[in-house]
C-alpha cells in the first residue's frame, strides 16, 4: 500500500511527473514521425525517380538506416551534433562545449530512422495505385500538380495507412531509447499577466522519469511497471485511432 500512495497526485506522488513525462515522450514521437514523414516522401520519391543516382541514394539511405541500431544513430547525433556546434563556435572564439539540444537530436534521430521505413512504406503504396487511373488522369488532360493532388496523395494515403501504422508504434517504442542521453525540457518561471508567478518546471521523458522515481524511492518494479502501462496506453489509442483511419479511408470502395 505504500508503494501504491507513490502513484498519487502532488507533492507526495509520482503520478503527475509521470503524466507530464507521457506528454513529452508522446511530443518527441510526434516530431520524430513528422521528420520521418518527410524524409520518407522524399526518399520514396527518389527511389520511384527516373535517376540512377537518386534511386541509387535512396537505397543506400533505406538501407543504412534499417540496418543499425536505432540506439547508435541517437549516439551518433547526438555527440557528433556537439562535435560539430563546438566546432562552429571554435570559429566565434568560443572555447567551450556546445552540446546539441536533447530534443532535437531525438527528434532528428527518430525521423531520421522511421523515415527509412515509411520511405518503403509510400513506395509500396504508390505502387499499389492502379495504373489504369494515372493513365486516365493524363488522358483527361490533368497537370502533374492536379494529378499528384486529386489522384496520387489520396490513394497513396489510403494503401499506406496500415503500414505507417506500424511505424507509429514503432517510434513510439523507440522514443524510450532518449533517455540515454538524458532528455530533458525546461519550462522557466513566469509571471502570469503580473498576477502569479508559474514556478520553474523540468519534464523528463517517460523512462528517464520512471528512472528518477525508482532511483528516489528505491521502488523500481512499481514505476518501469506504470512506464510500461503508459506506454500501453498511449499505443492503445493509436492503435484505435489509426484503425478508425483506416475505416474511414475505405469508406465509398467496393470490398472484394
Amino acid at each position: 500500500m505504500q508503494s501504491l500512495s507513490l502513484l498519487t497526485w502532488g507533492t507526495s506522488g509520482w503520478l503527475d511527473e509521470l503524466t507530464f513525462a507521457a506528454g513529452l515522450t508522446f511530443l518527441i514521437a510526434l516530431a520524430g514521425f513528422a521528420l520521418g514523414a518527410l524524409f520518407g516522401a522524399l526518399a520514396a520519391t527518389a527511389k520511384l525517380s527516373r535517376s540512377r543516382f537518386a534511386r541509387g541514394a535512396a537505397d543506400v539511405y533505406t538501407t543504412v538506416l534499417r540496418g543499425i541500431p536505432d540506439l547508435l544513430v541517437i549516439y551518433l547525433f547526438y555527440f557528433g551534433g556537439s562535435a560539430a556546434l563546438s566546432s562552429i563556435a571554435g570559429l566565434f572564439g568560443y572555447t567551450g562545449f556546445v552540446g546539441m539540444p536533447a530534443f532535437v537530436t531525438a527528434a532528428l534521430a527518430i525521423g531520421i530512422v522511421n523515415g527509412a521505413y515509411q520511405a518503403e512504406v509510400l513506395r509500396g503504396a504508390y505502387l499499389a495505385i492502379p495504373k489504369g487511373e494515372l493513365e486516365a488522369a493524363k488522358a483527361c488532360g490533368m497537370s502533374d500538380w492536379i494529378r499528384l493532388r486529386r489522384i496520387i496523395v489520396p490513394q497513396v494515403l489510403r494503401f499506406a495507412l496500415p503500414g505507417l501504422g506500424n511505424v507509429w508504434q514503432l517510434v513510439l517504442k523507440e522514443s524510450a531509447l532518449v533517455a540515454v542521453i538524458g532528455l530533458t525540457v525546461h519550462l522557466p518561471a513566469i509571471d502570469v499577466f503580473q498576477l502569479f508567478t508559474l514556478p520553474e518546471v523540468r519534464f523528463n521523458d517517460l523512462l528517464r522519469q520512471a528512472h528518477v522515481a525508482a532511483g528516489s524511492t528505491r521502488l523500481p518494479f512499481i514505476f518501469y511497471l506504470t512506464a510500461g502501462a503508459f506506454y500501453l496506453l498511449l499505443t492503445t489509442l493509436s492503435y484505435a485511432f489509426f484503425q478508425r483511419a483506416e475505416k474511414r479511408a475505405l469508406v465509398g470502395l467496393r470490398r472484394a
